[in-house]
């Protein structure tokens, strides 16, 4: 996917988008855009260890070998160093995107995001051009988060803590009431409802490169916990409103993720993939988990996010679990917006063993 087609300004494709997502719920299929002659692929590099973890728990340096192995083989770079630095440069302030919420075990694990610290520091990133994030600060601590900043010297930040830009915003007609966290919560016109979402300043003010780390992870409304979720949901406020159903996620967080402040500056997604969790999703629930050593790796957010729906699946088949359908619509959806590849067919994979 080329971002510098007309489908990926931000006009025309919020205009293609909107109708593409009516066309989306109502029939469950899209046509390409017209004028394409060829559908868009996406290439996902799996970096995979069966000693990458013992009894539920990361080996770091089995770890920190897969991260190299699979950031060379997407790139197509030489040595670590030379892959870091072909999707960085040292002026860049470098946002981790993590998934804490669900705590160190169930979550992007620690050891995942410490062989990234590692592998950028080495590549010559300054490591207060570091900054480890997720929306509450609290769960970054509690997932184990602030051993990295004091082992390594990166900050640790949530994009509430940072506060919200009021310049920059996703406006939708759901109404939500507003929670104190919220930037319109309590102001002087006594607003306790609000149609906006804003960006976190952490987002529009301070990082100029993310990189997705997201954990294998049921997720009731969006399918997975992963990159379109985690990313959308933990960048804005106000995002109550859009958890009372799974129809409203399909619309919504693709629509988030597609704004300029998130989509044009994320160079990277990892899917942690070293512990499959098939049920669950608010904390670690190993008895429905099972080890699968992974780590995916793609330039492109929406096929990570369909093959990692294909696997939960196909555990839950395994272990005799019935559950509804997957929210499929999100990640049509998220096609429709050019955000990437939703069909498996067109999904190349490599793994490395």
């Amino acid at each position: 996917m080329s971002r510098n087609t007309p489908f990926t300004s931000p006009g025309f494709r919020w205009l293609w988008a909107a109708a593409g997502l009516v066309l989306s719920l109502a029939a469950g299929h899209a046509a390409p855009p017209s004028g394409t002659n060829q559908l868009p692929t996406a290439r996902v590099v799996i970096a995979e260890d069966p000693a990458a973890t013992e009894f539920f728990q990361p080996r770091a340096d089995r770890v920190r070998t897969m991260v190299a192995r699979g950031i060379t083989n997407l790139t197509g770079q030489a040595t670590a160093k030379a892959a870091w630095r072909s999707l960085v440069s040292p002026q860049d302030v470098v946002g981790l995107k993590v998934y804490s919420a669900a705590g160190p075990l169930a979550g992007t694990r620690v050891a995942l995001v410490a062989a990234v610290v590692e592998g950028l520091i080495e590549a010559g990133q300054s490591p207060t051009n570091i900054v480890v994030w997720d929306k509450r600060y609290d769960d970054l601590q509690e997932a184990g988060y602030g051993h990295l900043a004091t082992s390594y010297g990166v900050r640790v930040e949530s994009s509430t803590g940072a506060g919200f830009d009021m310049g920059t915003f996703y406006e939708n007609s759901l109404l939500g009431n507003l929670i104190f966290s919220d930037a319109e919560f309590g102001q002087k016109t006594g607003r306790l409802t609000g149609r906006k979402s804003f960006v976190s300043k952490l987002l529009t003010r301070d990082l100029t490169k993310i990189i997705n780390l997201s954990p294998l992870l049921n997720n009731e409304l969006a399918g997975v916990t992963g990159h379109l979720y985690s990313l959308a949901l933990g960048s804005v406020d106000n995002t109550l409103r859009f958890e009372m159903g799974g129809h409203r996620m399909s619309v919504v967080v693709p629509e988030i993720y597609g704004l300029p402040a998130l989509y044009d500056h994320v160079v990277l997604n990892i899917t942690d993939a070293l512990i499959c969790q098939f049920v669950g999703s608010k904390s670690a629930m190993l008895h429905y988990a099972v080890p699968l050593n992974q780590l995916r790796f793609s330039y492109d957010p929406v096929a990570l996010d369909v093959l990692s729906i294909r696997e939960l699946q196909r555990q839950r088949q395994r272990a005799g679990i019935s559950q509804p359908g997957a929210n499929l619509d999100l990640y049509q959806n998220a096609a429709l917006l050019e955000l990437g590849v939703n069909d498996p067919a067109r999904i190349q994979v490599e793994t490395l063993r």
